[in-house]
Protein backbone atom coordinates (compact mmCIF):
# COMPACT_ATOMS: atom_id res chain seq x y z
CA UNK A 1 0.00 0.00 0.00
CA UNK A 2 1.28 3.53 -1.07
CA UNK A 3 0.73 6.11 1.42
CA UNK A 4 1.50 9.63 1.74
CA UNK A 5 1.89 11.14 4.94
CA UNK A 6 1.81 15.08 6.36
CA UNK A 7 2.21 16.35 9.63
CA UNK A 8 2.05 20.00 9.58
CA UNK A 9 0.80 20.72 13.64
CA UNK A 10 4.35 21.14 14.67
CA UNK A 11 7.29 23.88 13.99
CA UNK A 12 8.78 21.22 11.97
CA UNK A 13 6.46 20.54 8.53
CA UNK A 14 6.71 16.79 7.71
CA UNK A 15 5.70 14.48 4.62
CA UNK A 16 6.71 10.99 3.92
CA UNK A 17 5.63 8.04 1.53
CA UNK A 18 5.59 5.10 2.71
CA UNK A 19 5.16 2.32 -0.05
CA UNK A 20 4.14 -1.25 1.89
CA UNK A 21 6.37 -0.62 4.78
CA UNK A 22 9.37 0.66 3.06
CA UNK A 23 10.26 4.35 3.31
CA UNK A 24 10.28 5.41 -0.12
CA UNK A 25 11.19 9.77 1.01
CA UNK A 26 10.56 11.67 3.98
CA UNK A 27 11.23 15.72 4.56
CA UNK A 28 11.23 17.57 7.38
CA UNK A 29 11.52 21.35 6.72
CA UNK A 30 10.87 24.85 9.06
CA UNK A 31 6.89 25.17 9.85
CA UNK A 32 7.01 28.89 10.66
CA UNK A 33 5.56 31.30 8.21
CA UNK A 34 3.21 29.69 5.83
CA UNK A 35 2.71 25.87 5.78
CA UNK A 36 0.06 26.79 3.52
CA UNK A 37 2.72 27.46 0.93
CA UNK A 38 5.37 25.29 1.94
CA UNK A 39 2.68 21.70 2.08
CA UNK A 40 1.70 21.41 -1.55
CA UNK A 41 5.54 21.95 -2.86
CA UNK A 42 7.26 19.14 -0.57
CA UNK A 43 4.40 16.97 -1.41
CA UNK A 44 4.71 17.65 -5.52
CA UNK A 45 9.13 17.45 -4.53
CA UNK A 46 8.84 14.37 -2.87
CA UNK A 47 6.42 12.56 -5.30
CA UNK A 48 9.02 13.80 -8.39
CA UNK A 49 12.16 12.80 -6.16
CA UNK A 50 10.57 9.26 -5.74
CA UNK A 51 9.32 8.75 -9.04
CA UNK A 52 5.78 8.51 -8.01
CA UNK A 53 2.71 9.65 -9.59
CA UNK A 54 0.48 11.34 -7.53
CA UNK A 55 -2.77 8.77 -8.47
CA UNK A 56 -0.82 5.72 -7.55
CA UNK A 57 -1.06 6.92 -3.86
CA UNK A 58 -3.75 4.23 -2.43
CA UNK A 59 -4.06 6.05 1.09
CA UNK A 60 -3.16 10.02 2.45
CA UNK A 61 -2.47 9.87 6.45
CA UNK A 62 -2.34 13.05 8.44
CA UNK A 63 -1.87 14.45 12.25
CA UNK A 64 -4.97 16.11 13.70
CA UNK A 65 -3.51 18.16 16.56
CA UNK A 66 -2.96 19.34 19.00
CA UNK A 67 -0.56 22.07 17.93
CA UNK A 68 -0.53 25.09 15.94
CA UNK A 69 -4.15 25.67 15.07
CA UNK A 70 -3.49 27.42 11.80
CA UNK A 71 -1.00 24.29 10.99
CA UNK A 72 -3.58 21.59 11.68
CA UNK A 73 -6.56 23.07 9.72
CA UNK A 74 -4.18 23.67 6.34
CA UNK A 75 -2.91 19.48 6.60
CA UNK A 76 -5.89 18.31 7.34
CA UNK A 77 -7.79 20.53 4.78
CA UNK A 78 -4.92 19.46 2.31
CA UNK A 79 -4.84 16.26 2.48
CA UNK A 80 -8.72 15.88 2.36
CA UNK A 81 -8.87 17.76 -0.44
CA UNK A 82 -6.07 15.27 -2.09
CA UNK A 83 -7.39 12.35 -1.14
CA UNK A 84 -11.46 13.11 -2.35
CA UNK A 85 -9.99 14.62 -5.84
CA UNK A 86 -8.10 10.63 -6.14
CA UNK A 87 -10.94 8.78 -3.99
CA UNK A 88 -8.69 7.79 -2.01
CA UNK A 89 -9.89 7.49 1.80
CA UNK A 90 -7.76 9.71 4.90
CA UNK A 91 -6.42 8.00 7.86
CA UNK A 92 -6.17 10.55 10.51
CA UNK A 93 -5.38 10.36 13.88
CA UNK A 94 -3.92 12.85 16.77
CA UNK A 95 0.05 14.15 16.75
CA UNK A 96 0.37 12.39 19.87
CA UNK A 97 -0.53 8.77 18.43
CA UNK A 98 1.61 9.23 15.52
CA UNK A 99 4.76 10.04 17.52
CA UNK A 100 4.05 7.00 19.94
CA UNK A 101 3.39 4.34 17.67
CA UNK A 102 7.06 3.95 17.10
CA UNK A 103 7.77 4.00 21.04
CA UNK A 104 7.79 0.51 22.75
CA UNK A 105 6.44 0.03 26.63
CA UNK A 106 4.86 2.87 28.40
CA UNK A 107 5.27 6.39 27.61
CA UNK A 108 3.81 9.82 28.23
CA UNK A 109 3.51 12.45 25.14
CA UNK A 110 3.94 15.67 26.40
CA UNK A 111 4.31 19.43 24.44
CA UNK A 112 3.54 22.75 25.78
CA UNK A 113 0.57 24.40 25.09
CA UNK A 114 1.10 28.02 26.64
CA UNK A 115 -0.11 29.55 29.56
CA UNK A 116 2.06 27.30 32.07
CA UNK A 117 0.43 24.08 30.90
CA UNK A 118 1.30 21.01 28.68
CA UNK A 119 -1.29 18.79 26.19
CA UNK A 120 -0.15 15.57 27.44
CA UNK A 121 -1.63 11.82 26.36
CA UNK A 122 -0.58 8.72 27.36
CA UNK A 123 0.52 5.34 25.49
CA UNK A 124 0.96 1.44 25.80
CA UNK A 125 2.88 -0.24 23.36
CA UNK A 126 1.57 2.72 20.59
CA UNK A 127 -2.34 2.45 22.34
CA UNK A 128 -3.74 5.43 23.48
CA UNK A 129 -4.55 5.15 27.14
CA UNK A 130 -5.83 8.95 27.22
CA UNK A 131 -6.11 11.64 24.90
CA UNK A 132 -4.63 14.51 24.79
CA UNK A 133 -5.17 16.83 27.49
CA UNK A 134 -4.60 20.20 29.14
CA UNK A 135 -1.97 19.31 32.77
CA UNK A 136 -0.41 22.33 35.07
CA UNK A 137 2.88 19.66 35.54
CA UNK A 138 4.01 16.91 33.53
CA UNK A 139 3.24 13.02 34.43
CA UNK A 140 5.07 11.00 36.65
CA UNK A 141 6.78 8.04 34.29
CA UNK A 142 8.92 8.34 30.80
CA UNK A 143 8.24 11.71 29.01
CA UNK A 144 8.24 12.32 25.20
CA UNK A 145 8.79 15.95 24.92
CA UNK A 146 7.46 16.96 21.42
CA UNK A 147 10.25 19.40 20.85
CA UNK A 148 12.66 17.02 21.63
CA UNK A 149 11.30 14.52 19.86
CA UNK A 150 10.75 16.04 16.08
CA UNK A 151 14.89 17.01 15.86
CA UNK A 152 15.52 13.05 15.92
CA UNK A 153 11.86 11.38 14.06
CA UNK A 154 10.01 12.30 11.33
CA UNK A 155 6.42 12.36 12.86
CA UNK A 156 4.72 12.06 8.95
CA UNK A 157 6.63 9.00 8.44
CA UNK A 158 5.46 7.65 12.05
CA UNK A 159 1.83 8.65 10.63
CA UNK A 160 2.47 6.74 7.99
CA UNK A 161 3.16 3.69 9.47
CA UNK A 162 0.54 4.26 12.10
CA UNK A 163 -1.79 4.21 9.36
CA UNK A 164 -0.31 1.37 7.65
CA UNK A 165 -0.54 -0.60 10.82
CA UNK A 166 -3.86 0.39 11.49
CA UNK A 167 -5.14 -0.37 7.64
CA UNK A 168 -3.57 -4.63 7.63
CA UNK A 169 -5.66 -4.68 11.22
CA UNK A 170 -8.95 -3.50 9.70
CA UNK A 171 -9.10 -0.68 11.81
CA UNK A 172 -8.89 1.89 9.38
CA UNK A 173 -12.92 2.80 9.13
CA UNK A 174 -12.09 4.42 12.57
CA UNK A 175 -10.12 6.95 11.69
CA UNK A 176 -11.74 8.94 8.89
CA UNK A 177 -12.67 11.50 11.05
CA UNK A 178 -10.68 14.63 9.88
CA UNK A 179 -11.84 16.84 13.12
CA UNK A 180 -9.18 18.91 14.37
CA UNK A 181 -7.63 18.00 17.57
CA UNK A 182 -7.56 21.27 19.48
CA UNK A 183 -7.90 20.31 23.15
CA UNK A 184 -8.21 24.24 23.96
CA UNK A 185 -9.93 27.19 22.47
CA UNK A 186 -8.19 29.36 20.20
CA UNK A 187 -7.44 32.75 21.89
CA UNK A 188 -9.85 34.76 19.06
CA UNK A 189 -12.72 32.05 20.38
CA UNK A 190 -11.94 32.48 23.80
CA UNK A 191 -12.09 36.13 23.41
CA UNK A 192 -15.75 35.98 21.75
CA UNK A 193 -17.00 33.00 24.08
CA UNK A 194 -16.18 35.97 26.85
CA UNK A 195 -18.01 38.75 25.26
CA UNK A 196 -21.00 36.46 24.18
CA UNK A 197 -21.35 35.53 27.84
CA UNK A 198 -20.89 39.23 29.36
Amino acid sequence: MLILAADTSLPLLSVALLDDGALLGALALEGKGSRNEKLLPAIDWLLTESGIDRRAIELFAVTRGPGSFTGVRIGLATMQGLALALGRPVCAMSTHEAIASGEAGHVWITDDAGRGELYVSEFDEGVELSAPHLVGAPPAGRLLHIPAVIGEVNVAARCARRALDLERRGLGERYRDVTPIYVRLAEAEVKLQQKTNA
